[in-house]
């Protein structure tokens, strides 16, 4: 059977361990631990990671991670292989609101990181050296940005075939064609032939109990599909997307929409409107394809350019 071993600890089968791994201090000298929890079933199969936080700021995927920990450890049975649970990757983030570490840098542009480079690089090392070669599989917790909501998506490149039918399995409303980013989490996990899924819901900052009680189902749904765990939640009706693009304010000023979170748009339908503060200009903006809304600008005073609704392509 695969032996987990994480931080010189090894973890033999039917344990549950956690795991502090030390990471770096604070300008205070306070040290700095990442919380990891393992659990494992007494009989082989898959090792799963399931991760929140990697952007400081996405409180959604914290929660959800946290909310499947707390399952598992109030009873919810494991009926082989591994999970690998780790809540809030950036500490540092969280502890400040922000979605970068204290430099600027982005853990998820980080990878596979270096022994002596930034904080960023060093906690990007340990997680390629420690959890990446221990895992098959794993879903990563990601939300929208500031002001920025995402429907509830699995993203995945369409060319992993294997992450597809994990997507597929996961069953939520979205699966969105998404090549990974060069010194991402993932793209540095697949080279390693590793399977990540990111899932994506809600926005930074802000709690939304919807996309956390999606990103908990889906997870289940996956594990049963892994058969690591039995009765999942029903699946969505899941809308497979090959390809996504923003829609842009063609003017400044305040931002009404006229549709909403996963909504199907028409091409040529209005989607929104932005007016001056005065009632004196009005601009109307169109969908520039048929789609579905899988995120939306919440903010209601914007600037010519910004992204305002994100609109996914069968």
């Amino acid at each position: 059977m695969k032996e987990v071993q994480i931080n010189g600890v090894r973890v033999r089968p039917g344990q549950s361990v956690n795991i502090e791994l030390p990471i770096a201090k604070l300008p205070t000298h306070t040290l700095i631990d990442l919380p990891i929890f393992i659990r494992s079933s007494k009989k082989e199969g898959p090792v799963v990671l399931i991760s929140g936080g990697v952007h400081g700021d996405e409180i959604n995927g914290v929660v959800t991670a946290k909310k499947l920990l707390e399952e598992f450890d109030q009873g919810l049975e494991l009926l082989k292989g591994t999970l690998i649970i780790i809540p809030l990757v950036n500490i540092y983030g969280f502890l400040s609101n922000s979605r970068t570490f204290p430099d600027g840098r982005d853990l998820n542009r980080s990878f596979p990181g270096s022994k002596k480079g930034s904080l960023a690089s060093r906690i990007a090392y340990i997680l390629n050296e420690e959890i990446i070669p221990q895992i098959d599989f794993g879903i990563d917790f990601h939300t929208g940005g500031r002001m920025l909501s995402n429907h509830p998506q699995i993203r995945v490149d369409f060319k992993d075939k294997v992450g597809l039918d994990l997507a597929k399995a996961f069953g939520t409303h979205f699966i969105v064609n998404s090549k990974p980013i060069e010194k991402s989490f993932r793209k540095t996990a697949y080279k390693a032939r590793k399977h990540i899924l990111v899932f994506e819901g809600g926005e930074s900052m802000r709690l939304d109990n919807y996309a956390i009680e999606e990103g908990i189902s889906g997870t289940k749904r996956l594990l049963n599909f892994l058969e690591m765990l039995e009765f999942p939640p029903a699946a969505q009706e899941t809308i497979i997307l090959k390809e996504s693009e923003w829609t842009r304010a063609r003017a400044s000023g305040i931002f009404y929409s006229s549709v909403k979170l996963g909504d199907s748009v028409r091409k040529g339908q209005i989607i929104a409107r932005i007016s001056d503060p005065y009632g004196q200009v009005i601009v109307p903006v169109k969908a520039t394809t048929n789609g579905h809304v899988i995120g939306l600008n919440n903010n209601p005073v914007i600037n010519v350019g910004d992204a305002i609704v994100h609109i996914g392509k069968e």
